[in-house]
């Protein structure tokens, strides 16, 4: 396996005698987009300022390139870029002024207009920031963190308070930022988020790392069960297909029928049944497990319990 970009081992921060952070341990790989997972309070946040250098931890082991966050600050900082879940600005700043302010902390940086035009904000850059739309604001910030062209992006709640709209545009620039060879890795509280973006995900509980694998062998190894759901006037319907598939579940509500099993075939084992039984069907509709129901499973309460 090539060496992560990003290693993390026994990673432990506390406040006072509250535990933030409680022996976690991830790696991330060049070219994938990481997702920390979990509630707010579980201690994502936390984790990323720690890899960040932000942060210094109680104990653990951080490796980001290579380098140690704390001892290789200034050189990490040069090739890492940070979108904070609390960023803020000078509400008066106009967009070209925050971005040429950026530029020079850096030795090197991206055609600006080029960024903010891939940004869509180009015809934004004598706005004040105040402004600004929320998810404008959050573009912006992502044009800040991308100014020196970094070789991991970290972002943070990057979506949170955004309608669908500016929350899909948003997902639009993630995956681009990883089609140019970045290693991103985000924290979220939302699990379509997680679904559509991360490559792999680790889901955080309480400051600990309770699971990390792909959004769908997460699924499959902790929810394989597969729902079909269909209504039918046809006589016998529960009876035929107890006699079909044997002891996958069936319930009926009226004439509508619930079906449950396991593995891929499931839902074609089903289909092929209403086929050979000559079974007249409407509202076909197939329900699988998301990560929400991952993360139920594990922690015994839903992500915003």
């Amino acid at each position: 396996m090539p060496t992560p970009v990003i290693a993390v081992s026994h990673l432990r921060k506390t406040y006072g005698s509250t535990v933030a952070v409680d022996d976690v341990s991830l790696e991330v790989h060049e070219g994938e987009i990481f997702g920390l997972i979990g509630p707010n309070g579980a201690g994502k946040t936390t984790t990323m300022e720690c890899v960040e250098g932000h942060r210094k931890p109680d104990s653990g082991r951080i490796t980001v390139l290579g380098l140690d966050p704390l001892r290789d600050a200034s050189a990490l900082r040069q090739r890492i870029g940070v979108q904070h879940q609390e960023a803020h600005l000078h509400k008066r700043i106009k967009v070209w002024e925050a971005v040429d302010l950026w530029s020079t902390l850096y030795s090197r940086t991206v055609d600006t207009a080029d960024l903010l035009n891939r940004l869509g904000l180009d015809t934004k850059r004598n706005a004040w920031f105040m402004t600004l739309s929320g998810g404008q604001k959050q573009r912006l910030f992502v044009a800040l963190a991308l100014i020196h062209d970094p070789e991991v992006v970290f972002l943070d709640e990057l979506t949170t308070g955004l309608d669908p709209q500016a929350r899909r545009v948003i997902w639009s620039l993630v995956t681009d930022i990883r089609s140019k060879g970045k290693t991103v890795i985000l924290s979220t509280h939302l699990m379509e988020e997680a679904e559509r973006l991360c490559d792999r995900v680790a889901i955080i509980e309480h400051g600990r790392v309770v699971e990390v694998g792909t959004p769908l062998e997460l699924v499959e190894k902790h929810c394989p069960e597969r729902r079909v759901v269909f209504t039918s006037e046809s006589a016998g319907v529960a009876d035929r297909f107890k006699a079909a598939l044997g002891d996958h579940s069936v319930a009926s509500d009226g004439a509508t029928y619930t079906l449950q099993g396991e593995g891929e075939d499931f839902v074609t084992d089903v289909i092929h049944v209403l086929a050979r039984q000559g079974i007249r069907i409407r509202g076909f509709r197939t329900e699988v497990p998301s990560l929400e129901d991952v993360f139920l499973k594990l922690t015994g309460h839903g992500i915003r319990d």
